[in-house]
């Protein structure tokens, strides 16, 4: 008999290729989603075990779905070396015991790079007068806030972003992303953003798809990334060595 856990696993899987999304199985928990709502890991030339969030790296890779509390258990009682070896069909590898910062930092700075691209495609507005407007207006398709910005006005969007959705006395609201101004300033090359409203549906997604990824891995409390980290550029070849982990000119399934 099919369990209850089997069931949803093959509900997923089934509207994942109904839509033609590729997916795959994390070799923690054994589940099966879409693929760009795991992580990739991927070996470096040198044999570290490091994040490939983009999947771009060559050879063998095995793929994860679980949160950073979920990893850093699977790593300190063995559990993720096992499932490694399984997946890379060999023992000859090393992981890095900074491995699940490793991974939140690139899921960080790709999350960081795609507001920068949408941002340069004029598909992003900040500025609470700018976002009023388009929110007023019901052109507004997300809205996301700096984790210091203040609840007065990150209430007034809300309230504005529900009056055009004519959505008035929802629950409709922004999100606070988990970095200050300053990083969210320095992704997006704009002075003192704060607040970050997106007025194109598909730039919406592609936002939330990131960003979606980087909460889930984590978690639901996490600490404010400091002002330094943007400026270093957390992906994971900057802090993994001279080596990069992934050769971006070549796809691997």
């Amino acid at each position: 008999m099919r369990s209850r856990g089997n069931e949803r696993d093959a509900v997923r899987q089934a509207e994942a290729a109904a839509d033609g999304v590729p997916v795959r199985r994390c070799i923690l928990s054994g589940e099966r989603e879409a693929r760009d709502g795991l992580v990739r890991l991927a070996l470096a030339p040198d044999g570290r075990v490091l994040p490939d969030v983009r999947a771009k790296a060559p050879g063998r890779g095995a793929w994860i779905g679980v949160n950073r509390a979920e990893l850093e258990v699977a790593l300190k009682k063995g559990r993720l070396k096992g499932a490694l070896a399984r997946a890379f069909k060999s023992a000859d590898f090393q992981i890095p015991d900074d491995l699940p910062a490793l991974i939140a930092a690139a899921l960080e700075r790709n999350a960081l790079d795609r507001l920068g691209l949408e941002s340069r495609s004029g598909a992003l507005l900040t500025g609470s007068d700018r976002i009023e407007t388009a929110a007023r207006s019901g052109q507004l398709q997300a809205l996301y806030h700096a984790a210091d910005a203040k609840p007065d006005g990150t209430r007034r969007l809300a309230q504005a972003w529900r009056v055009g959705s004519d959505r008035e006395g929802s629950d409709l609201k922004g999100l606070a992303l988990p970095v200050a101004r300053p990083i969210l300033s320095l992704a997006l090359g704009r002075e003192n953003v704060v607040h970050i409203g997106l007025t194109d549906r598909n730039a919406a997604k592609r936002v939330s798809e990131a960003l979606d990824r980087w909460l889930h891995f984590i978690g639901p409390d996490p600490v404010a990334t400091p002002c330094e980290t943007a400026s270093q550029g957390a992906s994971a070849s900057d802090l993994s060595g001279d080596r990069p982990a992934v050769n971006v000119h070549e796809e691997f399934e």
